[in-house]
């Protein structure tokens, strides 16, 4: 069930630049091709999902000072058994890593990022992370977990200078779409 909507999700996404319809072409191949890539136990890659958590007015968003990593990223990870959908998967690692109440997710994704774990269980693998906009709606006040060192509200418009790229570009796609909805 989880698959089937991974790759429902994927072919109906209009990706926004060559490089991100590449990247949605390889995802979508990996999934033809691998029954298992989905889970975390898929090597060497499987699909994560993931989201940049803004706050109602759309001006800021959560970051978590991640654990394992040590620079601040976006909320998201893999999936589990209990997921029925992509989307679903981002919201509920939103909701388990910062305690908001309320949340909502995008049907869409805003962007796909491909990258090699350095540490952890899953050192070694890629990651096809599919990143969702997720709204936290009833309340912004955060409760930081276990896989964190710190969550933090910033302006998606100044982020921390030890920023990845990739969150940067995801930031960054956030307002565009949120400017023009």
């Amino acid at each position: 069930m989880l698959r089937g909507d991974a790759v429902e999700v994927l072919e109906r996404w209009r990706a926004p630049d060559a490089e991100q319809e590449e990247l949605r072409a390889h995802y979508l191949q990996h999934l033809a091709t691998h029954p298992d890539g989905m889970w975390r136990s898929c090597r060497p890659e499987h699909v994560t999902a993931s989201a940049l958590v803004v706050d109602g007015t759309g001006q800021n968003t959560l970051l978590t000072l991640h654990k394992t990593v040590g620079r601040w990223l976006q909320l998201g990870g893999h999936c589990e058994p209990g997921d029925t959908t992509l989307g679903g998967a981002a919201l509920r690692e939103a909701t388990e890593e910062s305690g908001l109440p309320g949340l909502t997710a995008s049907r869409e994704p805003l962007q796909l990022s491909r990258h090699l774990l350095q540490a952890g269980g899953c050192a070694g693998a890629y990651h096809l992370d599919v990143q969702f906009l997720v709204t936290a709606t009833a309340s912004t006040e955060y409760v930081v977990s276990e896989e964190s060192h710190d969550l933090a509200w910033f302006p998606l418009d100044a982020l921390p200078p030890d920023t990845d790229t990739s969150v940067r570009e995801l930031a960054s796609r956030a307002q565009h779409h949120l400017a023009h909805r």
